[in-house]
C-alpha cells in the first residue's frame, strides 16, 4: 500500500513506516501530522487517482525532529572586479515517519 501527497509545492510516494524530510516547519518531536491533500492512493487492486484530490483518505505521520541538509558553498566571481564572495547554506528540514494510511 502506497500513497502519493502533495507537501510545500512537492509530491511524495510514500509508505507506512517509512521516513522522508519536509520542509522545515515549527513542531515539537512526537507531534502528530495530517496530509489532506492526497493525489493517489494504491492498495492491491484499489487505486484511486484524485482529480485533483481523492476524497476519505488521509496519511497521519509523527514528527521525529529537525535537521540540517549537506552544506552548500555558493560562490560569485566577477572577473577583472577582484570581486570574490563565498556564502554557505544549510537548508533546514523536518523528518516525519508515516504511522498510517487511511482510506475511507
Amino acid at each position: 500500500m502506497y500513497a502519493i501527497i502533495k507537501d510545500g509545492g512537492k509530491q511524495y510516494k510514500v509508505t507506512e513506516g517509512e521516513s522522508l524530510l519536509l520542509d522545515a516547519r515549527d513542531m515539537e518531536p512526537g507531534a502528530t501530522l495530517e496530509f489532506d491533500s492526497v493525489l493517489m492512493y494504491a492498495k492491491d487492486d484499489d487505486i484511486r487517482i484524485g482529480t485533483p484530490t481523492v476524497d476519505g483518505v488521509t496519511v497521519s505521520g509523527q514528527v521525529e525532529g529537525a535537521e540540517k541538509g549537506e552544506k552548500l558553498t555558493v560562490m560569485k566571481f566577477r572577473r577583472r572586479k577582484a570581486s570574490r564572495t563565498k556564502q554557505g547554506h544549510r537548508q533546514k528540514y523536518t523528518r516525519v515517519t508515516i504511522q498510517k494510511i487511511t482510506a475511507g
